[in-house]
Parts: structure tokens; C-alpha cells; sequence
């Protein structure tokens, strides 16, 4: 496992303290949960945008297939 320094204002670090101890974790473990549940959200967020630009991309062909259908439906 590798040691990471890092520098927090004051304010932060006691917000840190405050919300590990209503968790009961130390400081560390409150940390390195904070830093995988924001990995995650860059992971969904990454994943959200190139769903949305591959959708755009078919968007044109999907349109005229449900056209298609909707023509023989009626």
C-alpha cells in the first residue's frame, strides 16, 4: 500500500474528523471511501457521456426505423 500526503484546509480536515467519527472509521478508512465513491461517480458520469454521444450518433437511423414501423402499423 502506498502513503499519500496530501494538504487540507483546516476547515475540511475537521469536517473529515467530524463525519469519520459519526461513522466510526478512522480518518484514513473515511478518506479512501470518499476516494473510491468518487471514482465511481467519474466512472458513471464517463460512462453516461459516451452513452449520450452513441445515441446521438444513431439518433438519425433510429428516427426513420420507427418511422418504418409506425408506417406499418397504420
Amino acid at each position: 500500500m502506498t502513503t499519500l500526503s496530501l494538504r487540507l484546509s483546516d476547515e475540511l480536515l475537521k469536517e473529515v474528523e467530524q463525519h469519520a467519527k459519526i461513522l466510526h472509521l478512522p480518518r484514513a478508512e473515511y478518506i479512501r471511501r470518499a476516494l473510491v465513491a468518487m471514482n465511481e461517480d467519474v466512472l458513471k458520469q464517463n460512462r453516461r457521456e459516451q452513452l449520450m454521444r452513441a445515441s446521438k450518433l444513431v439518433a438519425p437511423a433510429s428516427m426513420k426505423i420507427n418511422a418504418e414501423f409506425n408506417a406499418l402499423e397504420d
